[in-house]
């Protein structure tokens, strides 16, 4: 699976753009009045406006180089302040032979730097930069009906990762091991790692592999549509 573009929403439209482009430097792909567009890596990350009253969050992580993942947090040291899980900056997974590191935005959001070392390639360069970034590899997918959706992104040939089975308790990572991008499927109230914050349903949409088009509204149901016919 891999992930083309993902749309999340923000109260804080303006100090997005100022932080994501002026401040880390990603490259501005597309502005309006009401959203903006930036390249990260292989992928695009839109962020809209938001009107109604809640303040929407969301976590997503972006696959970075396996050789820069020192570079990439001193880099980050230099513009945010990195969150801590027990005092550590940094956390390695042994599931995912993989280290990253967390910050948040002007939003709230939850963002992971993260090197797999299994899967993502290395660069040649020495030191990192956003251009370095290679794409968005989570999105959290945050639903009450974690059980239904499941089997539903199942039966579109995305699995749980390692063929696990769908657990309506805890957080599922849809998507095969192999390719490192997953959806991240799970329930509200549930804690994220490295922050304070728990999960909740916000309305999103991504594009995954050039074909499909998966939304969630406010109310955490599912909607799928083709992105080749959306594409025309």
């Amino acid at each position: 699976m891999k992930i083309n573009k993902v749309t999340l929403y923000s109260h804080s439209l303006d100090e997005m753009l100022n932080f994501y482009v002026d401040e880390l430097g990603f490259e501005l792909r597309a502005q309006t009045n009401a959203s903006f567009e930036i390249t990260i890596g292989d992928s695009v990350l839109e962020v809209k406006d938001y009107h109604p009253q809640e303040k929407p969050y969301y976590h997503f992580a972006i696959n970075i180089p396996t050789n820069l993942f020192n570079s990439a947090k001193e880099w980050a040291k230099s513009k945010v302040e990195l969150l801590k899980e027990d005092g550590e900056d940094e956390v390695y997974f042994t599931l995912s032979d993989a280290h990253a590191f967390y910050f948040s935005d002007p939003s709230g959001n939850i963002v992971e730097f993260i090197s797999r070392y299994a899967v993502s390639p290395k660069s040649p360069s020495k030191a990192f930069s956003v251009q370095e970034s290679l794409c968005i590899s989570e999105i959290n997918f945050t639903t009450d009906k974690v059980g239904f959706i499941g089997s539903e992104l199942n039966s579109l040939g995305l699995p749980v990762r390692k063929d696990e089975a769908i657990s309506e308790g805890r957080l599922n990572f849809i998507g095969q091991h192999e390719a490192g991008s997953f959806l991240l499927l799970g329930p509200r109230k549930r804690r994220w790692i490295f922050s304070d914050r728990v999960s909740e349903t916000f309305p999103l949409s991504l594009v995954i592999d050039d074909k499909l088009i998966i939304s969630l509204n406010r109310e955490g149901e599912m909607k799928v549509e083709s992105a080749e016919t959306n594409l025309g």
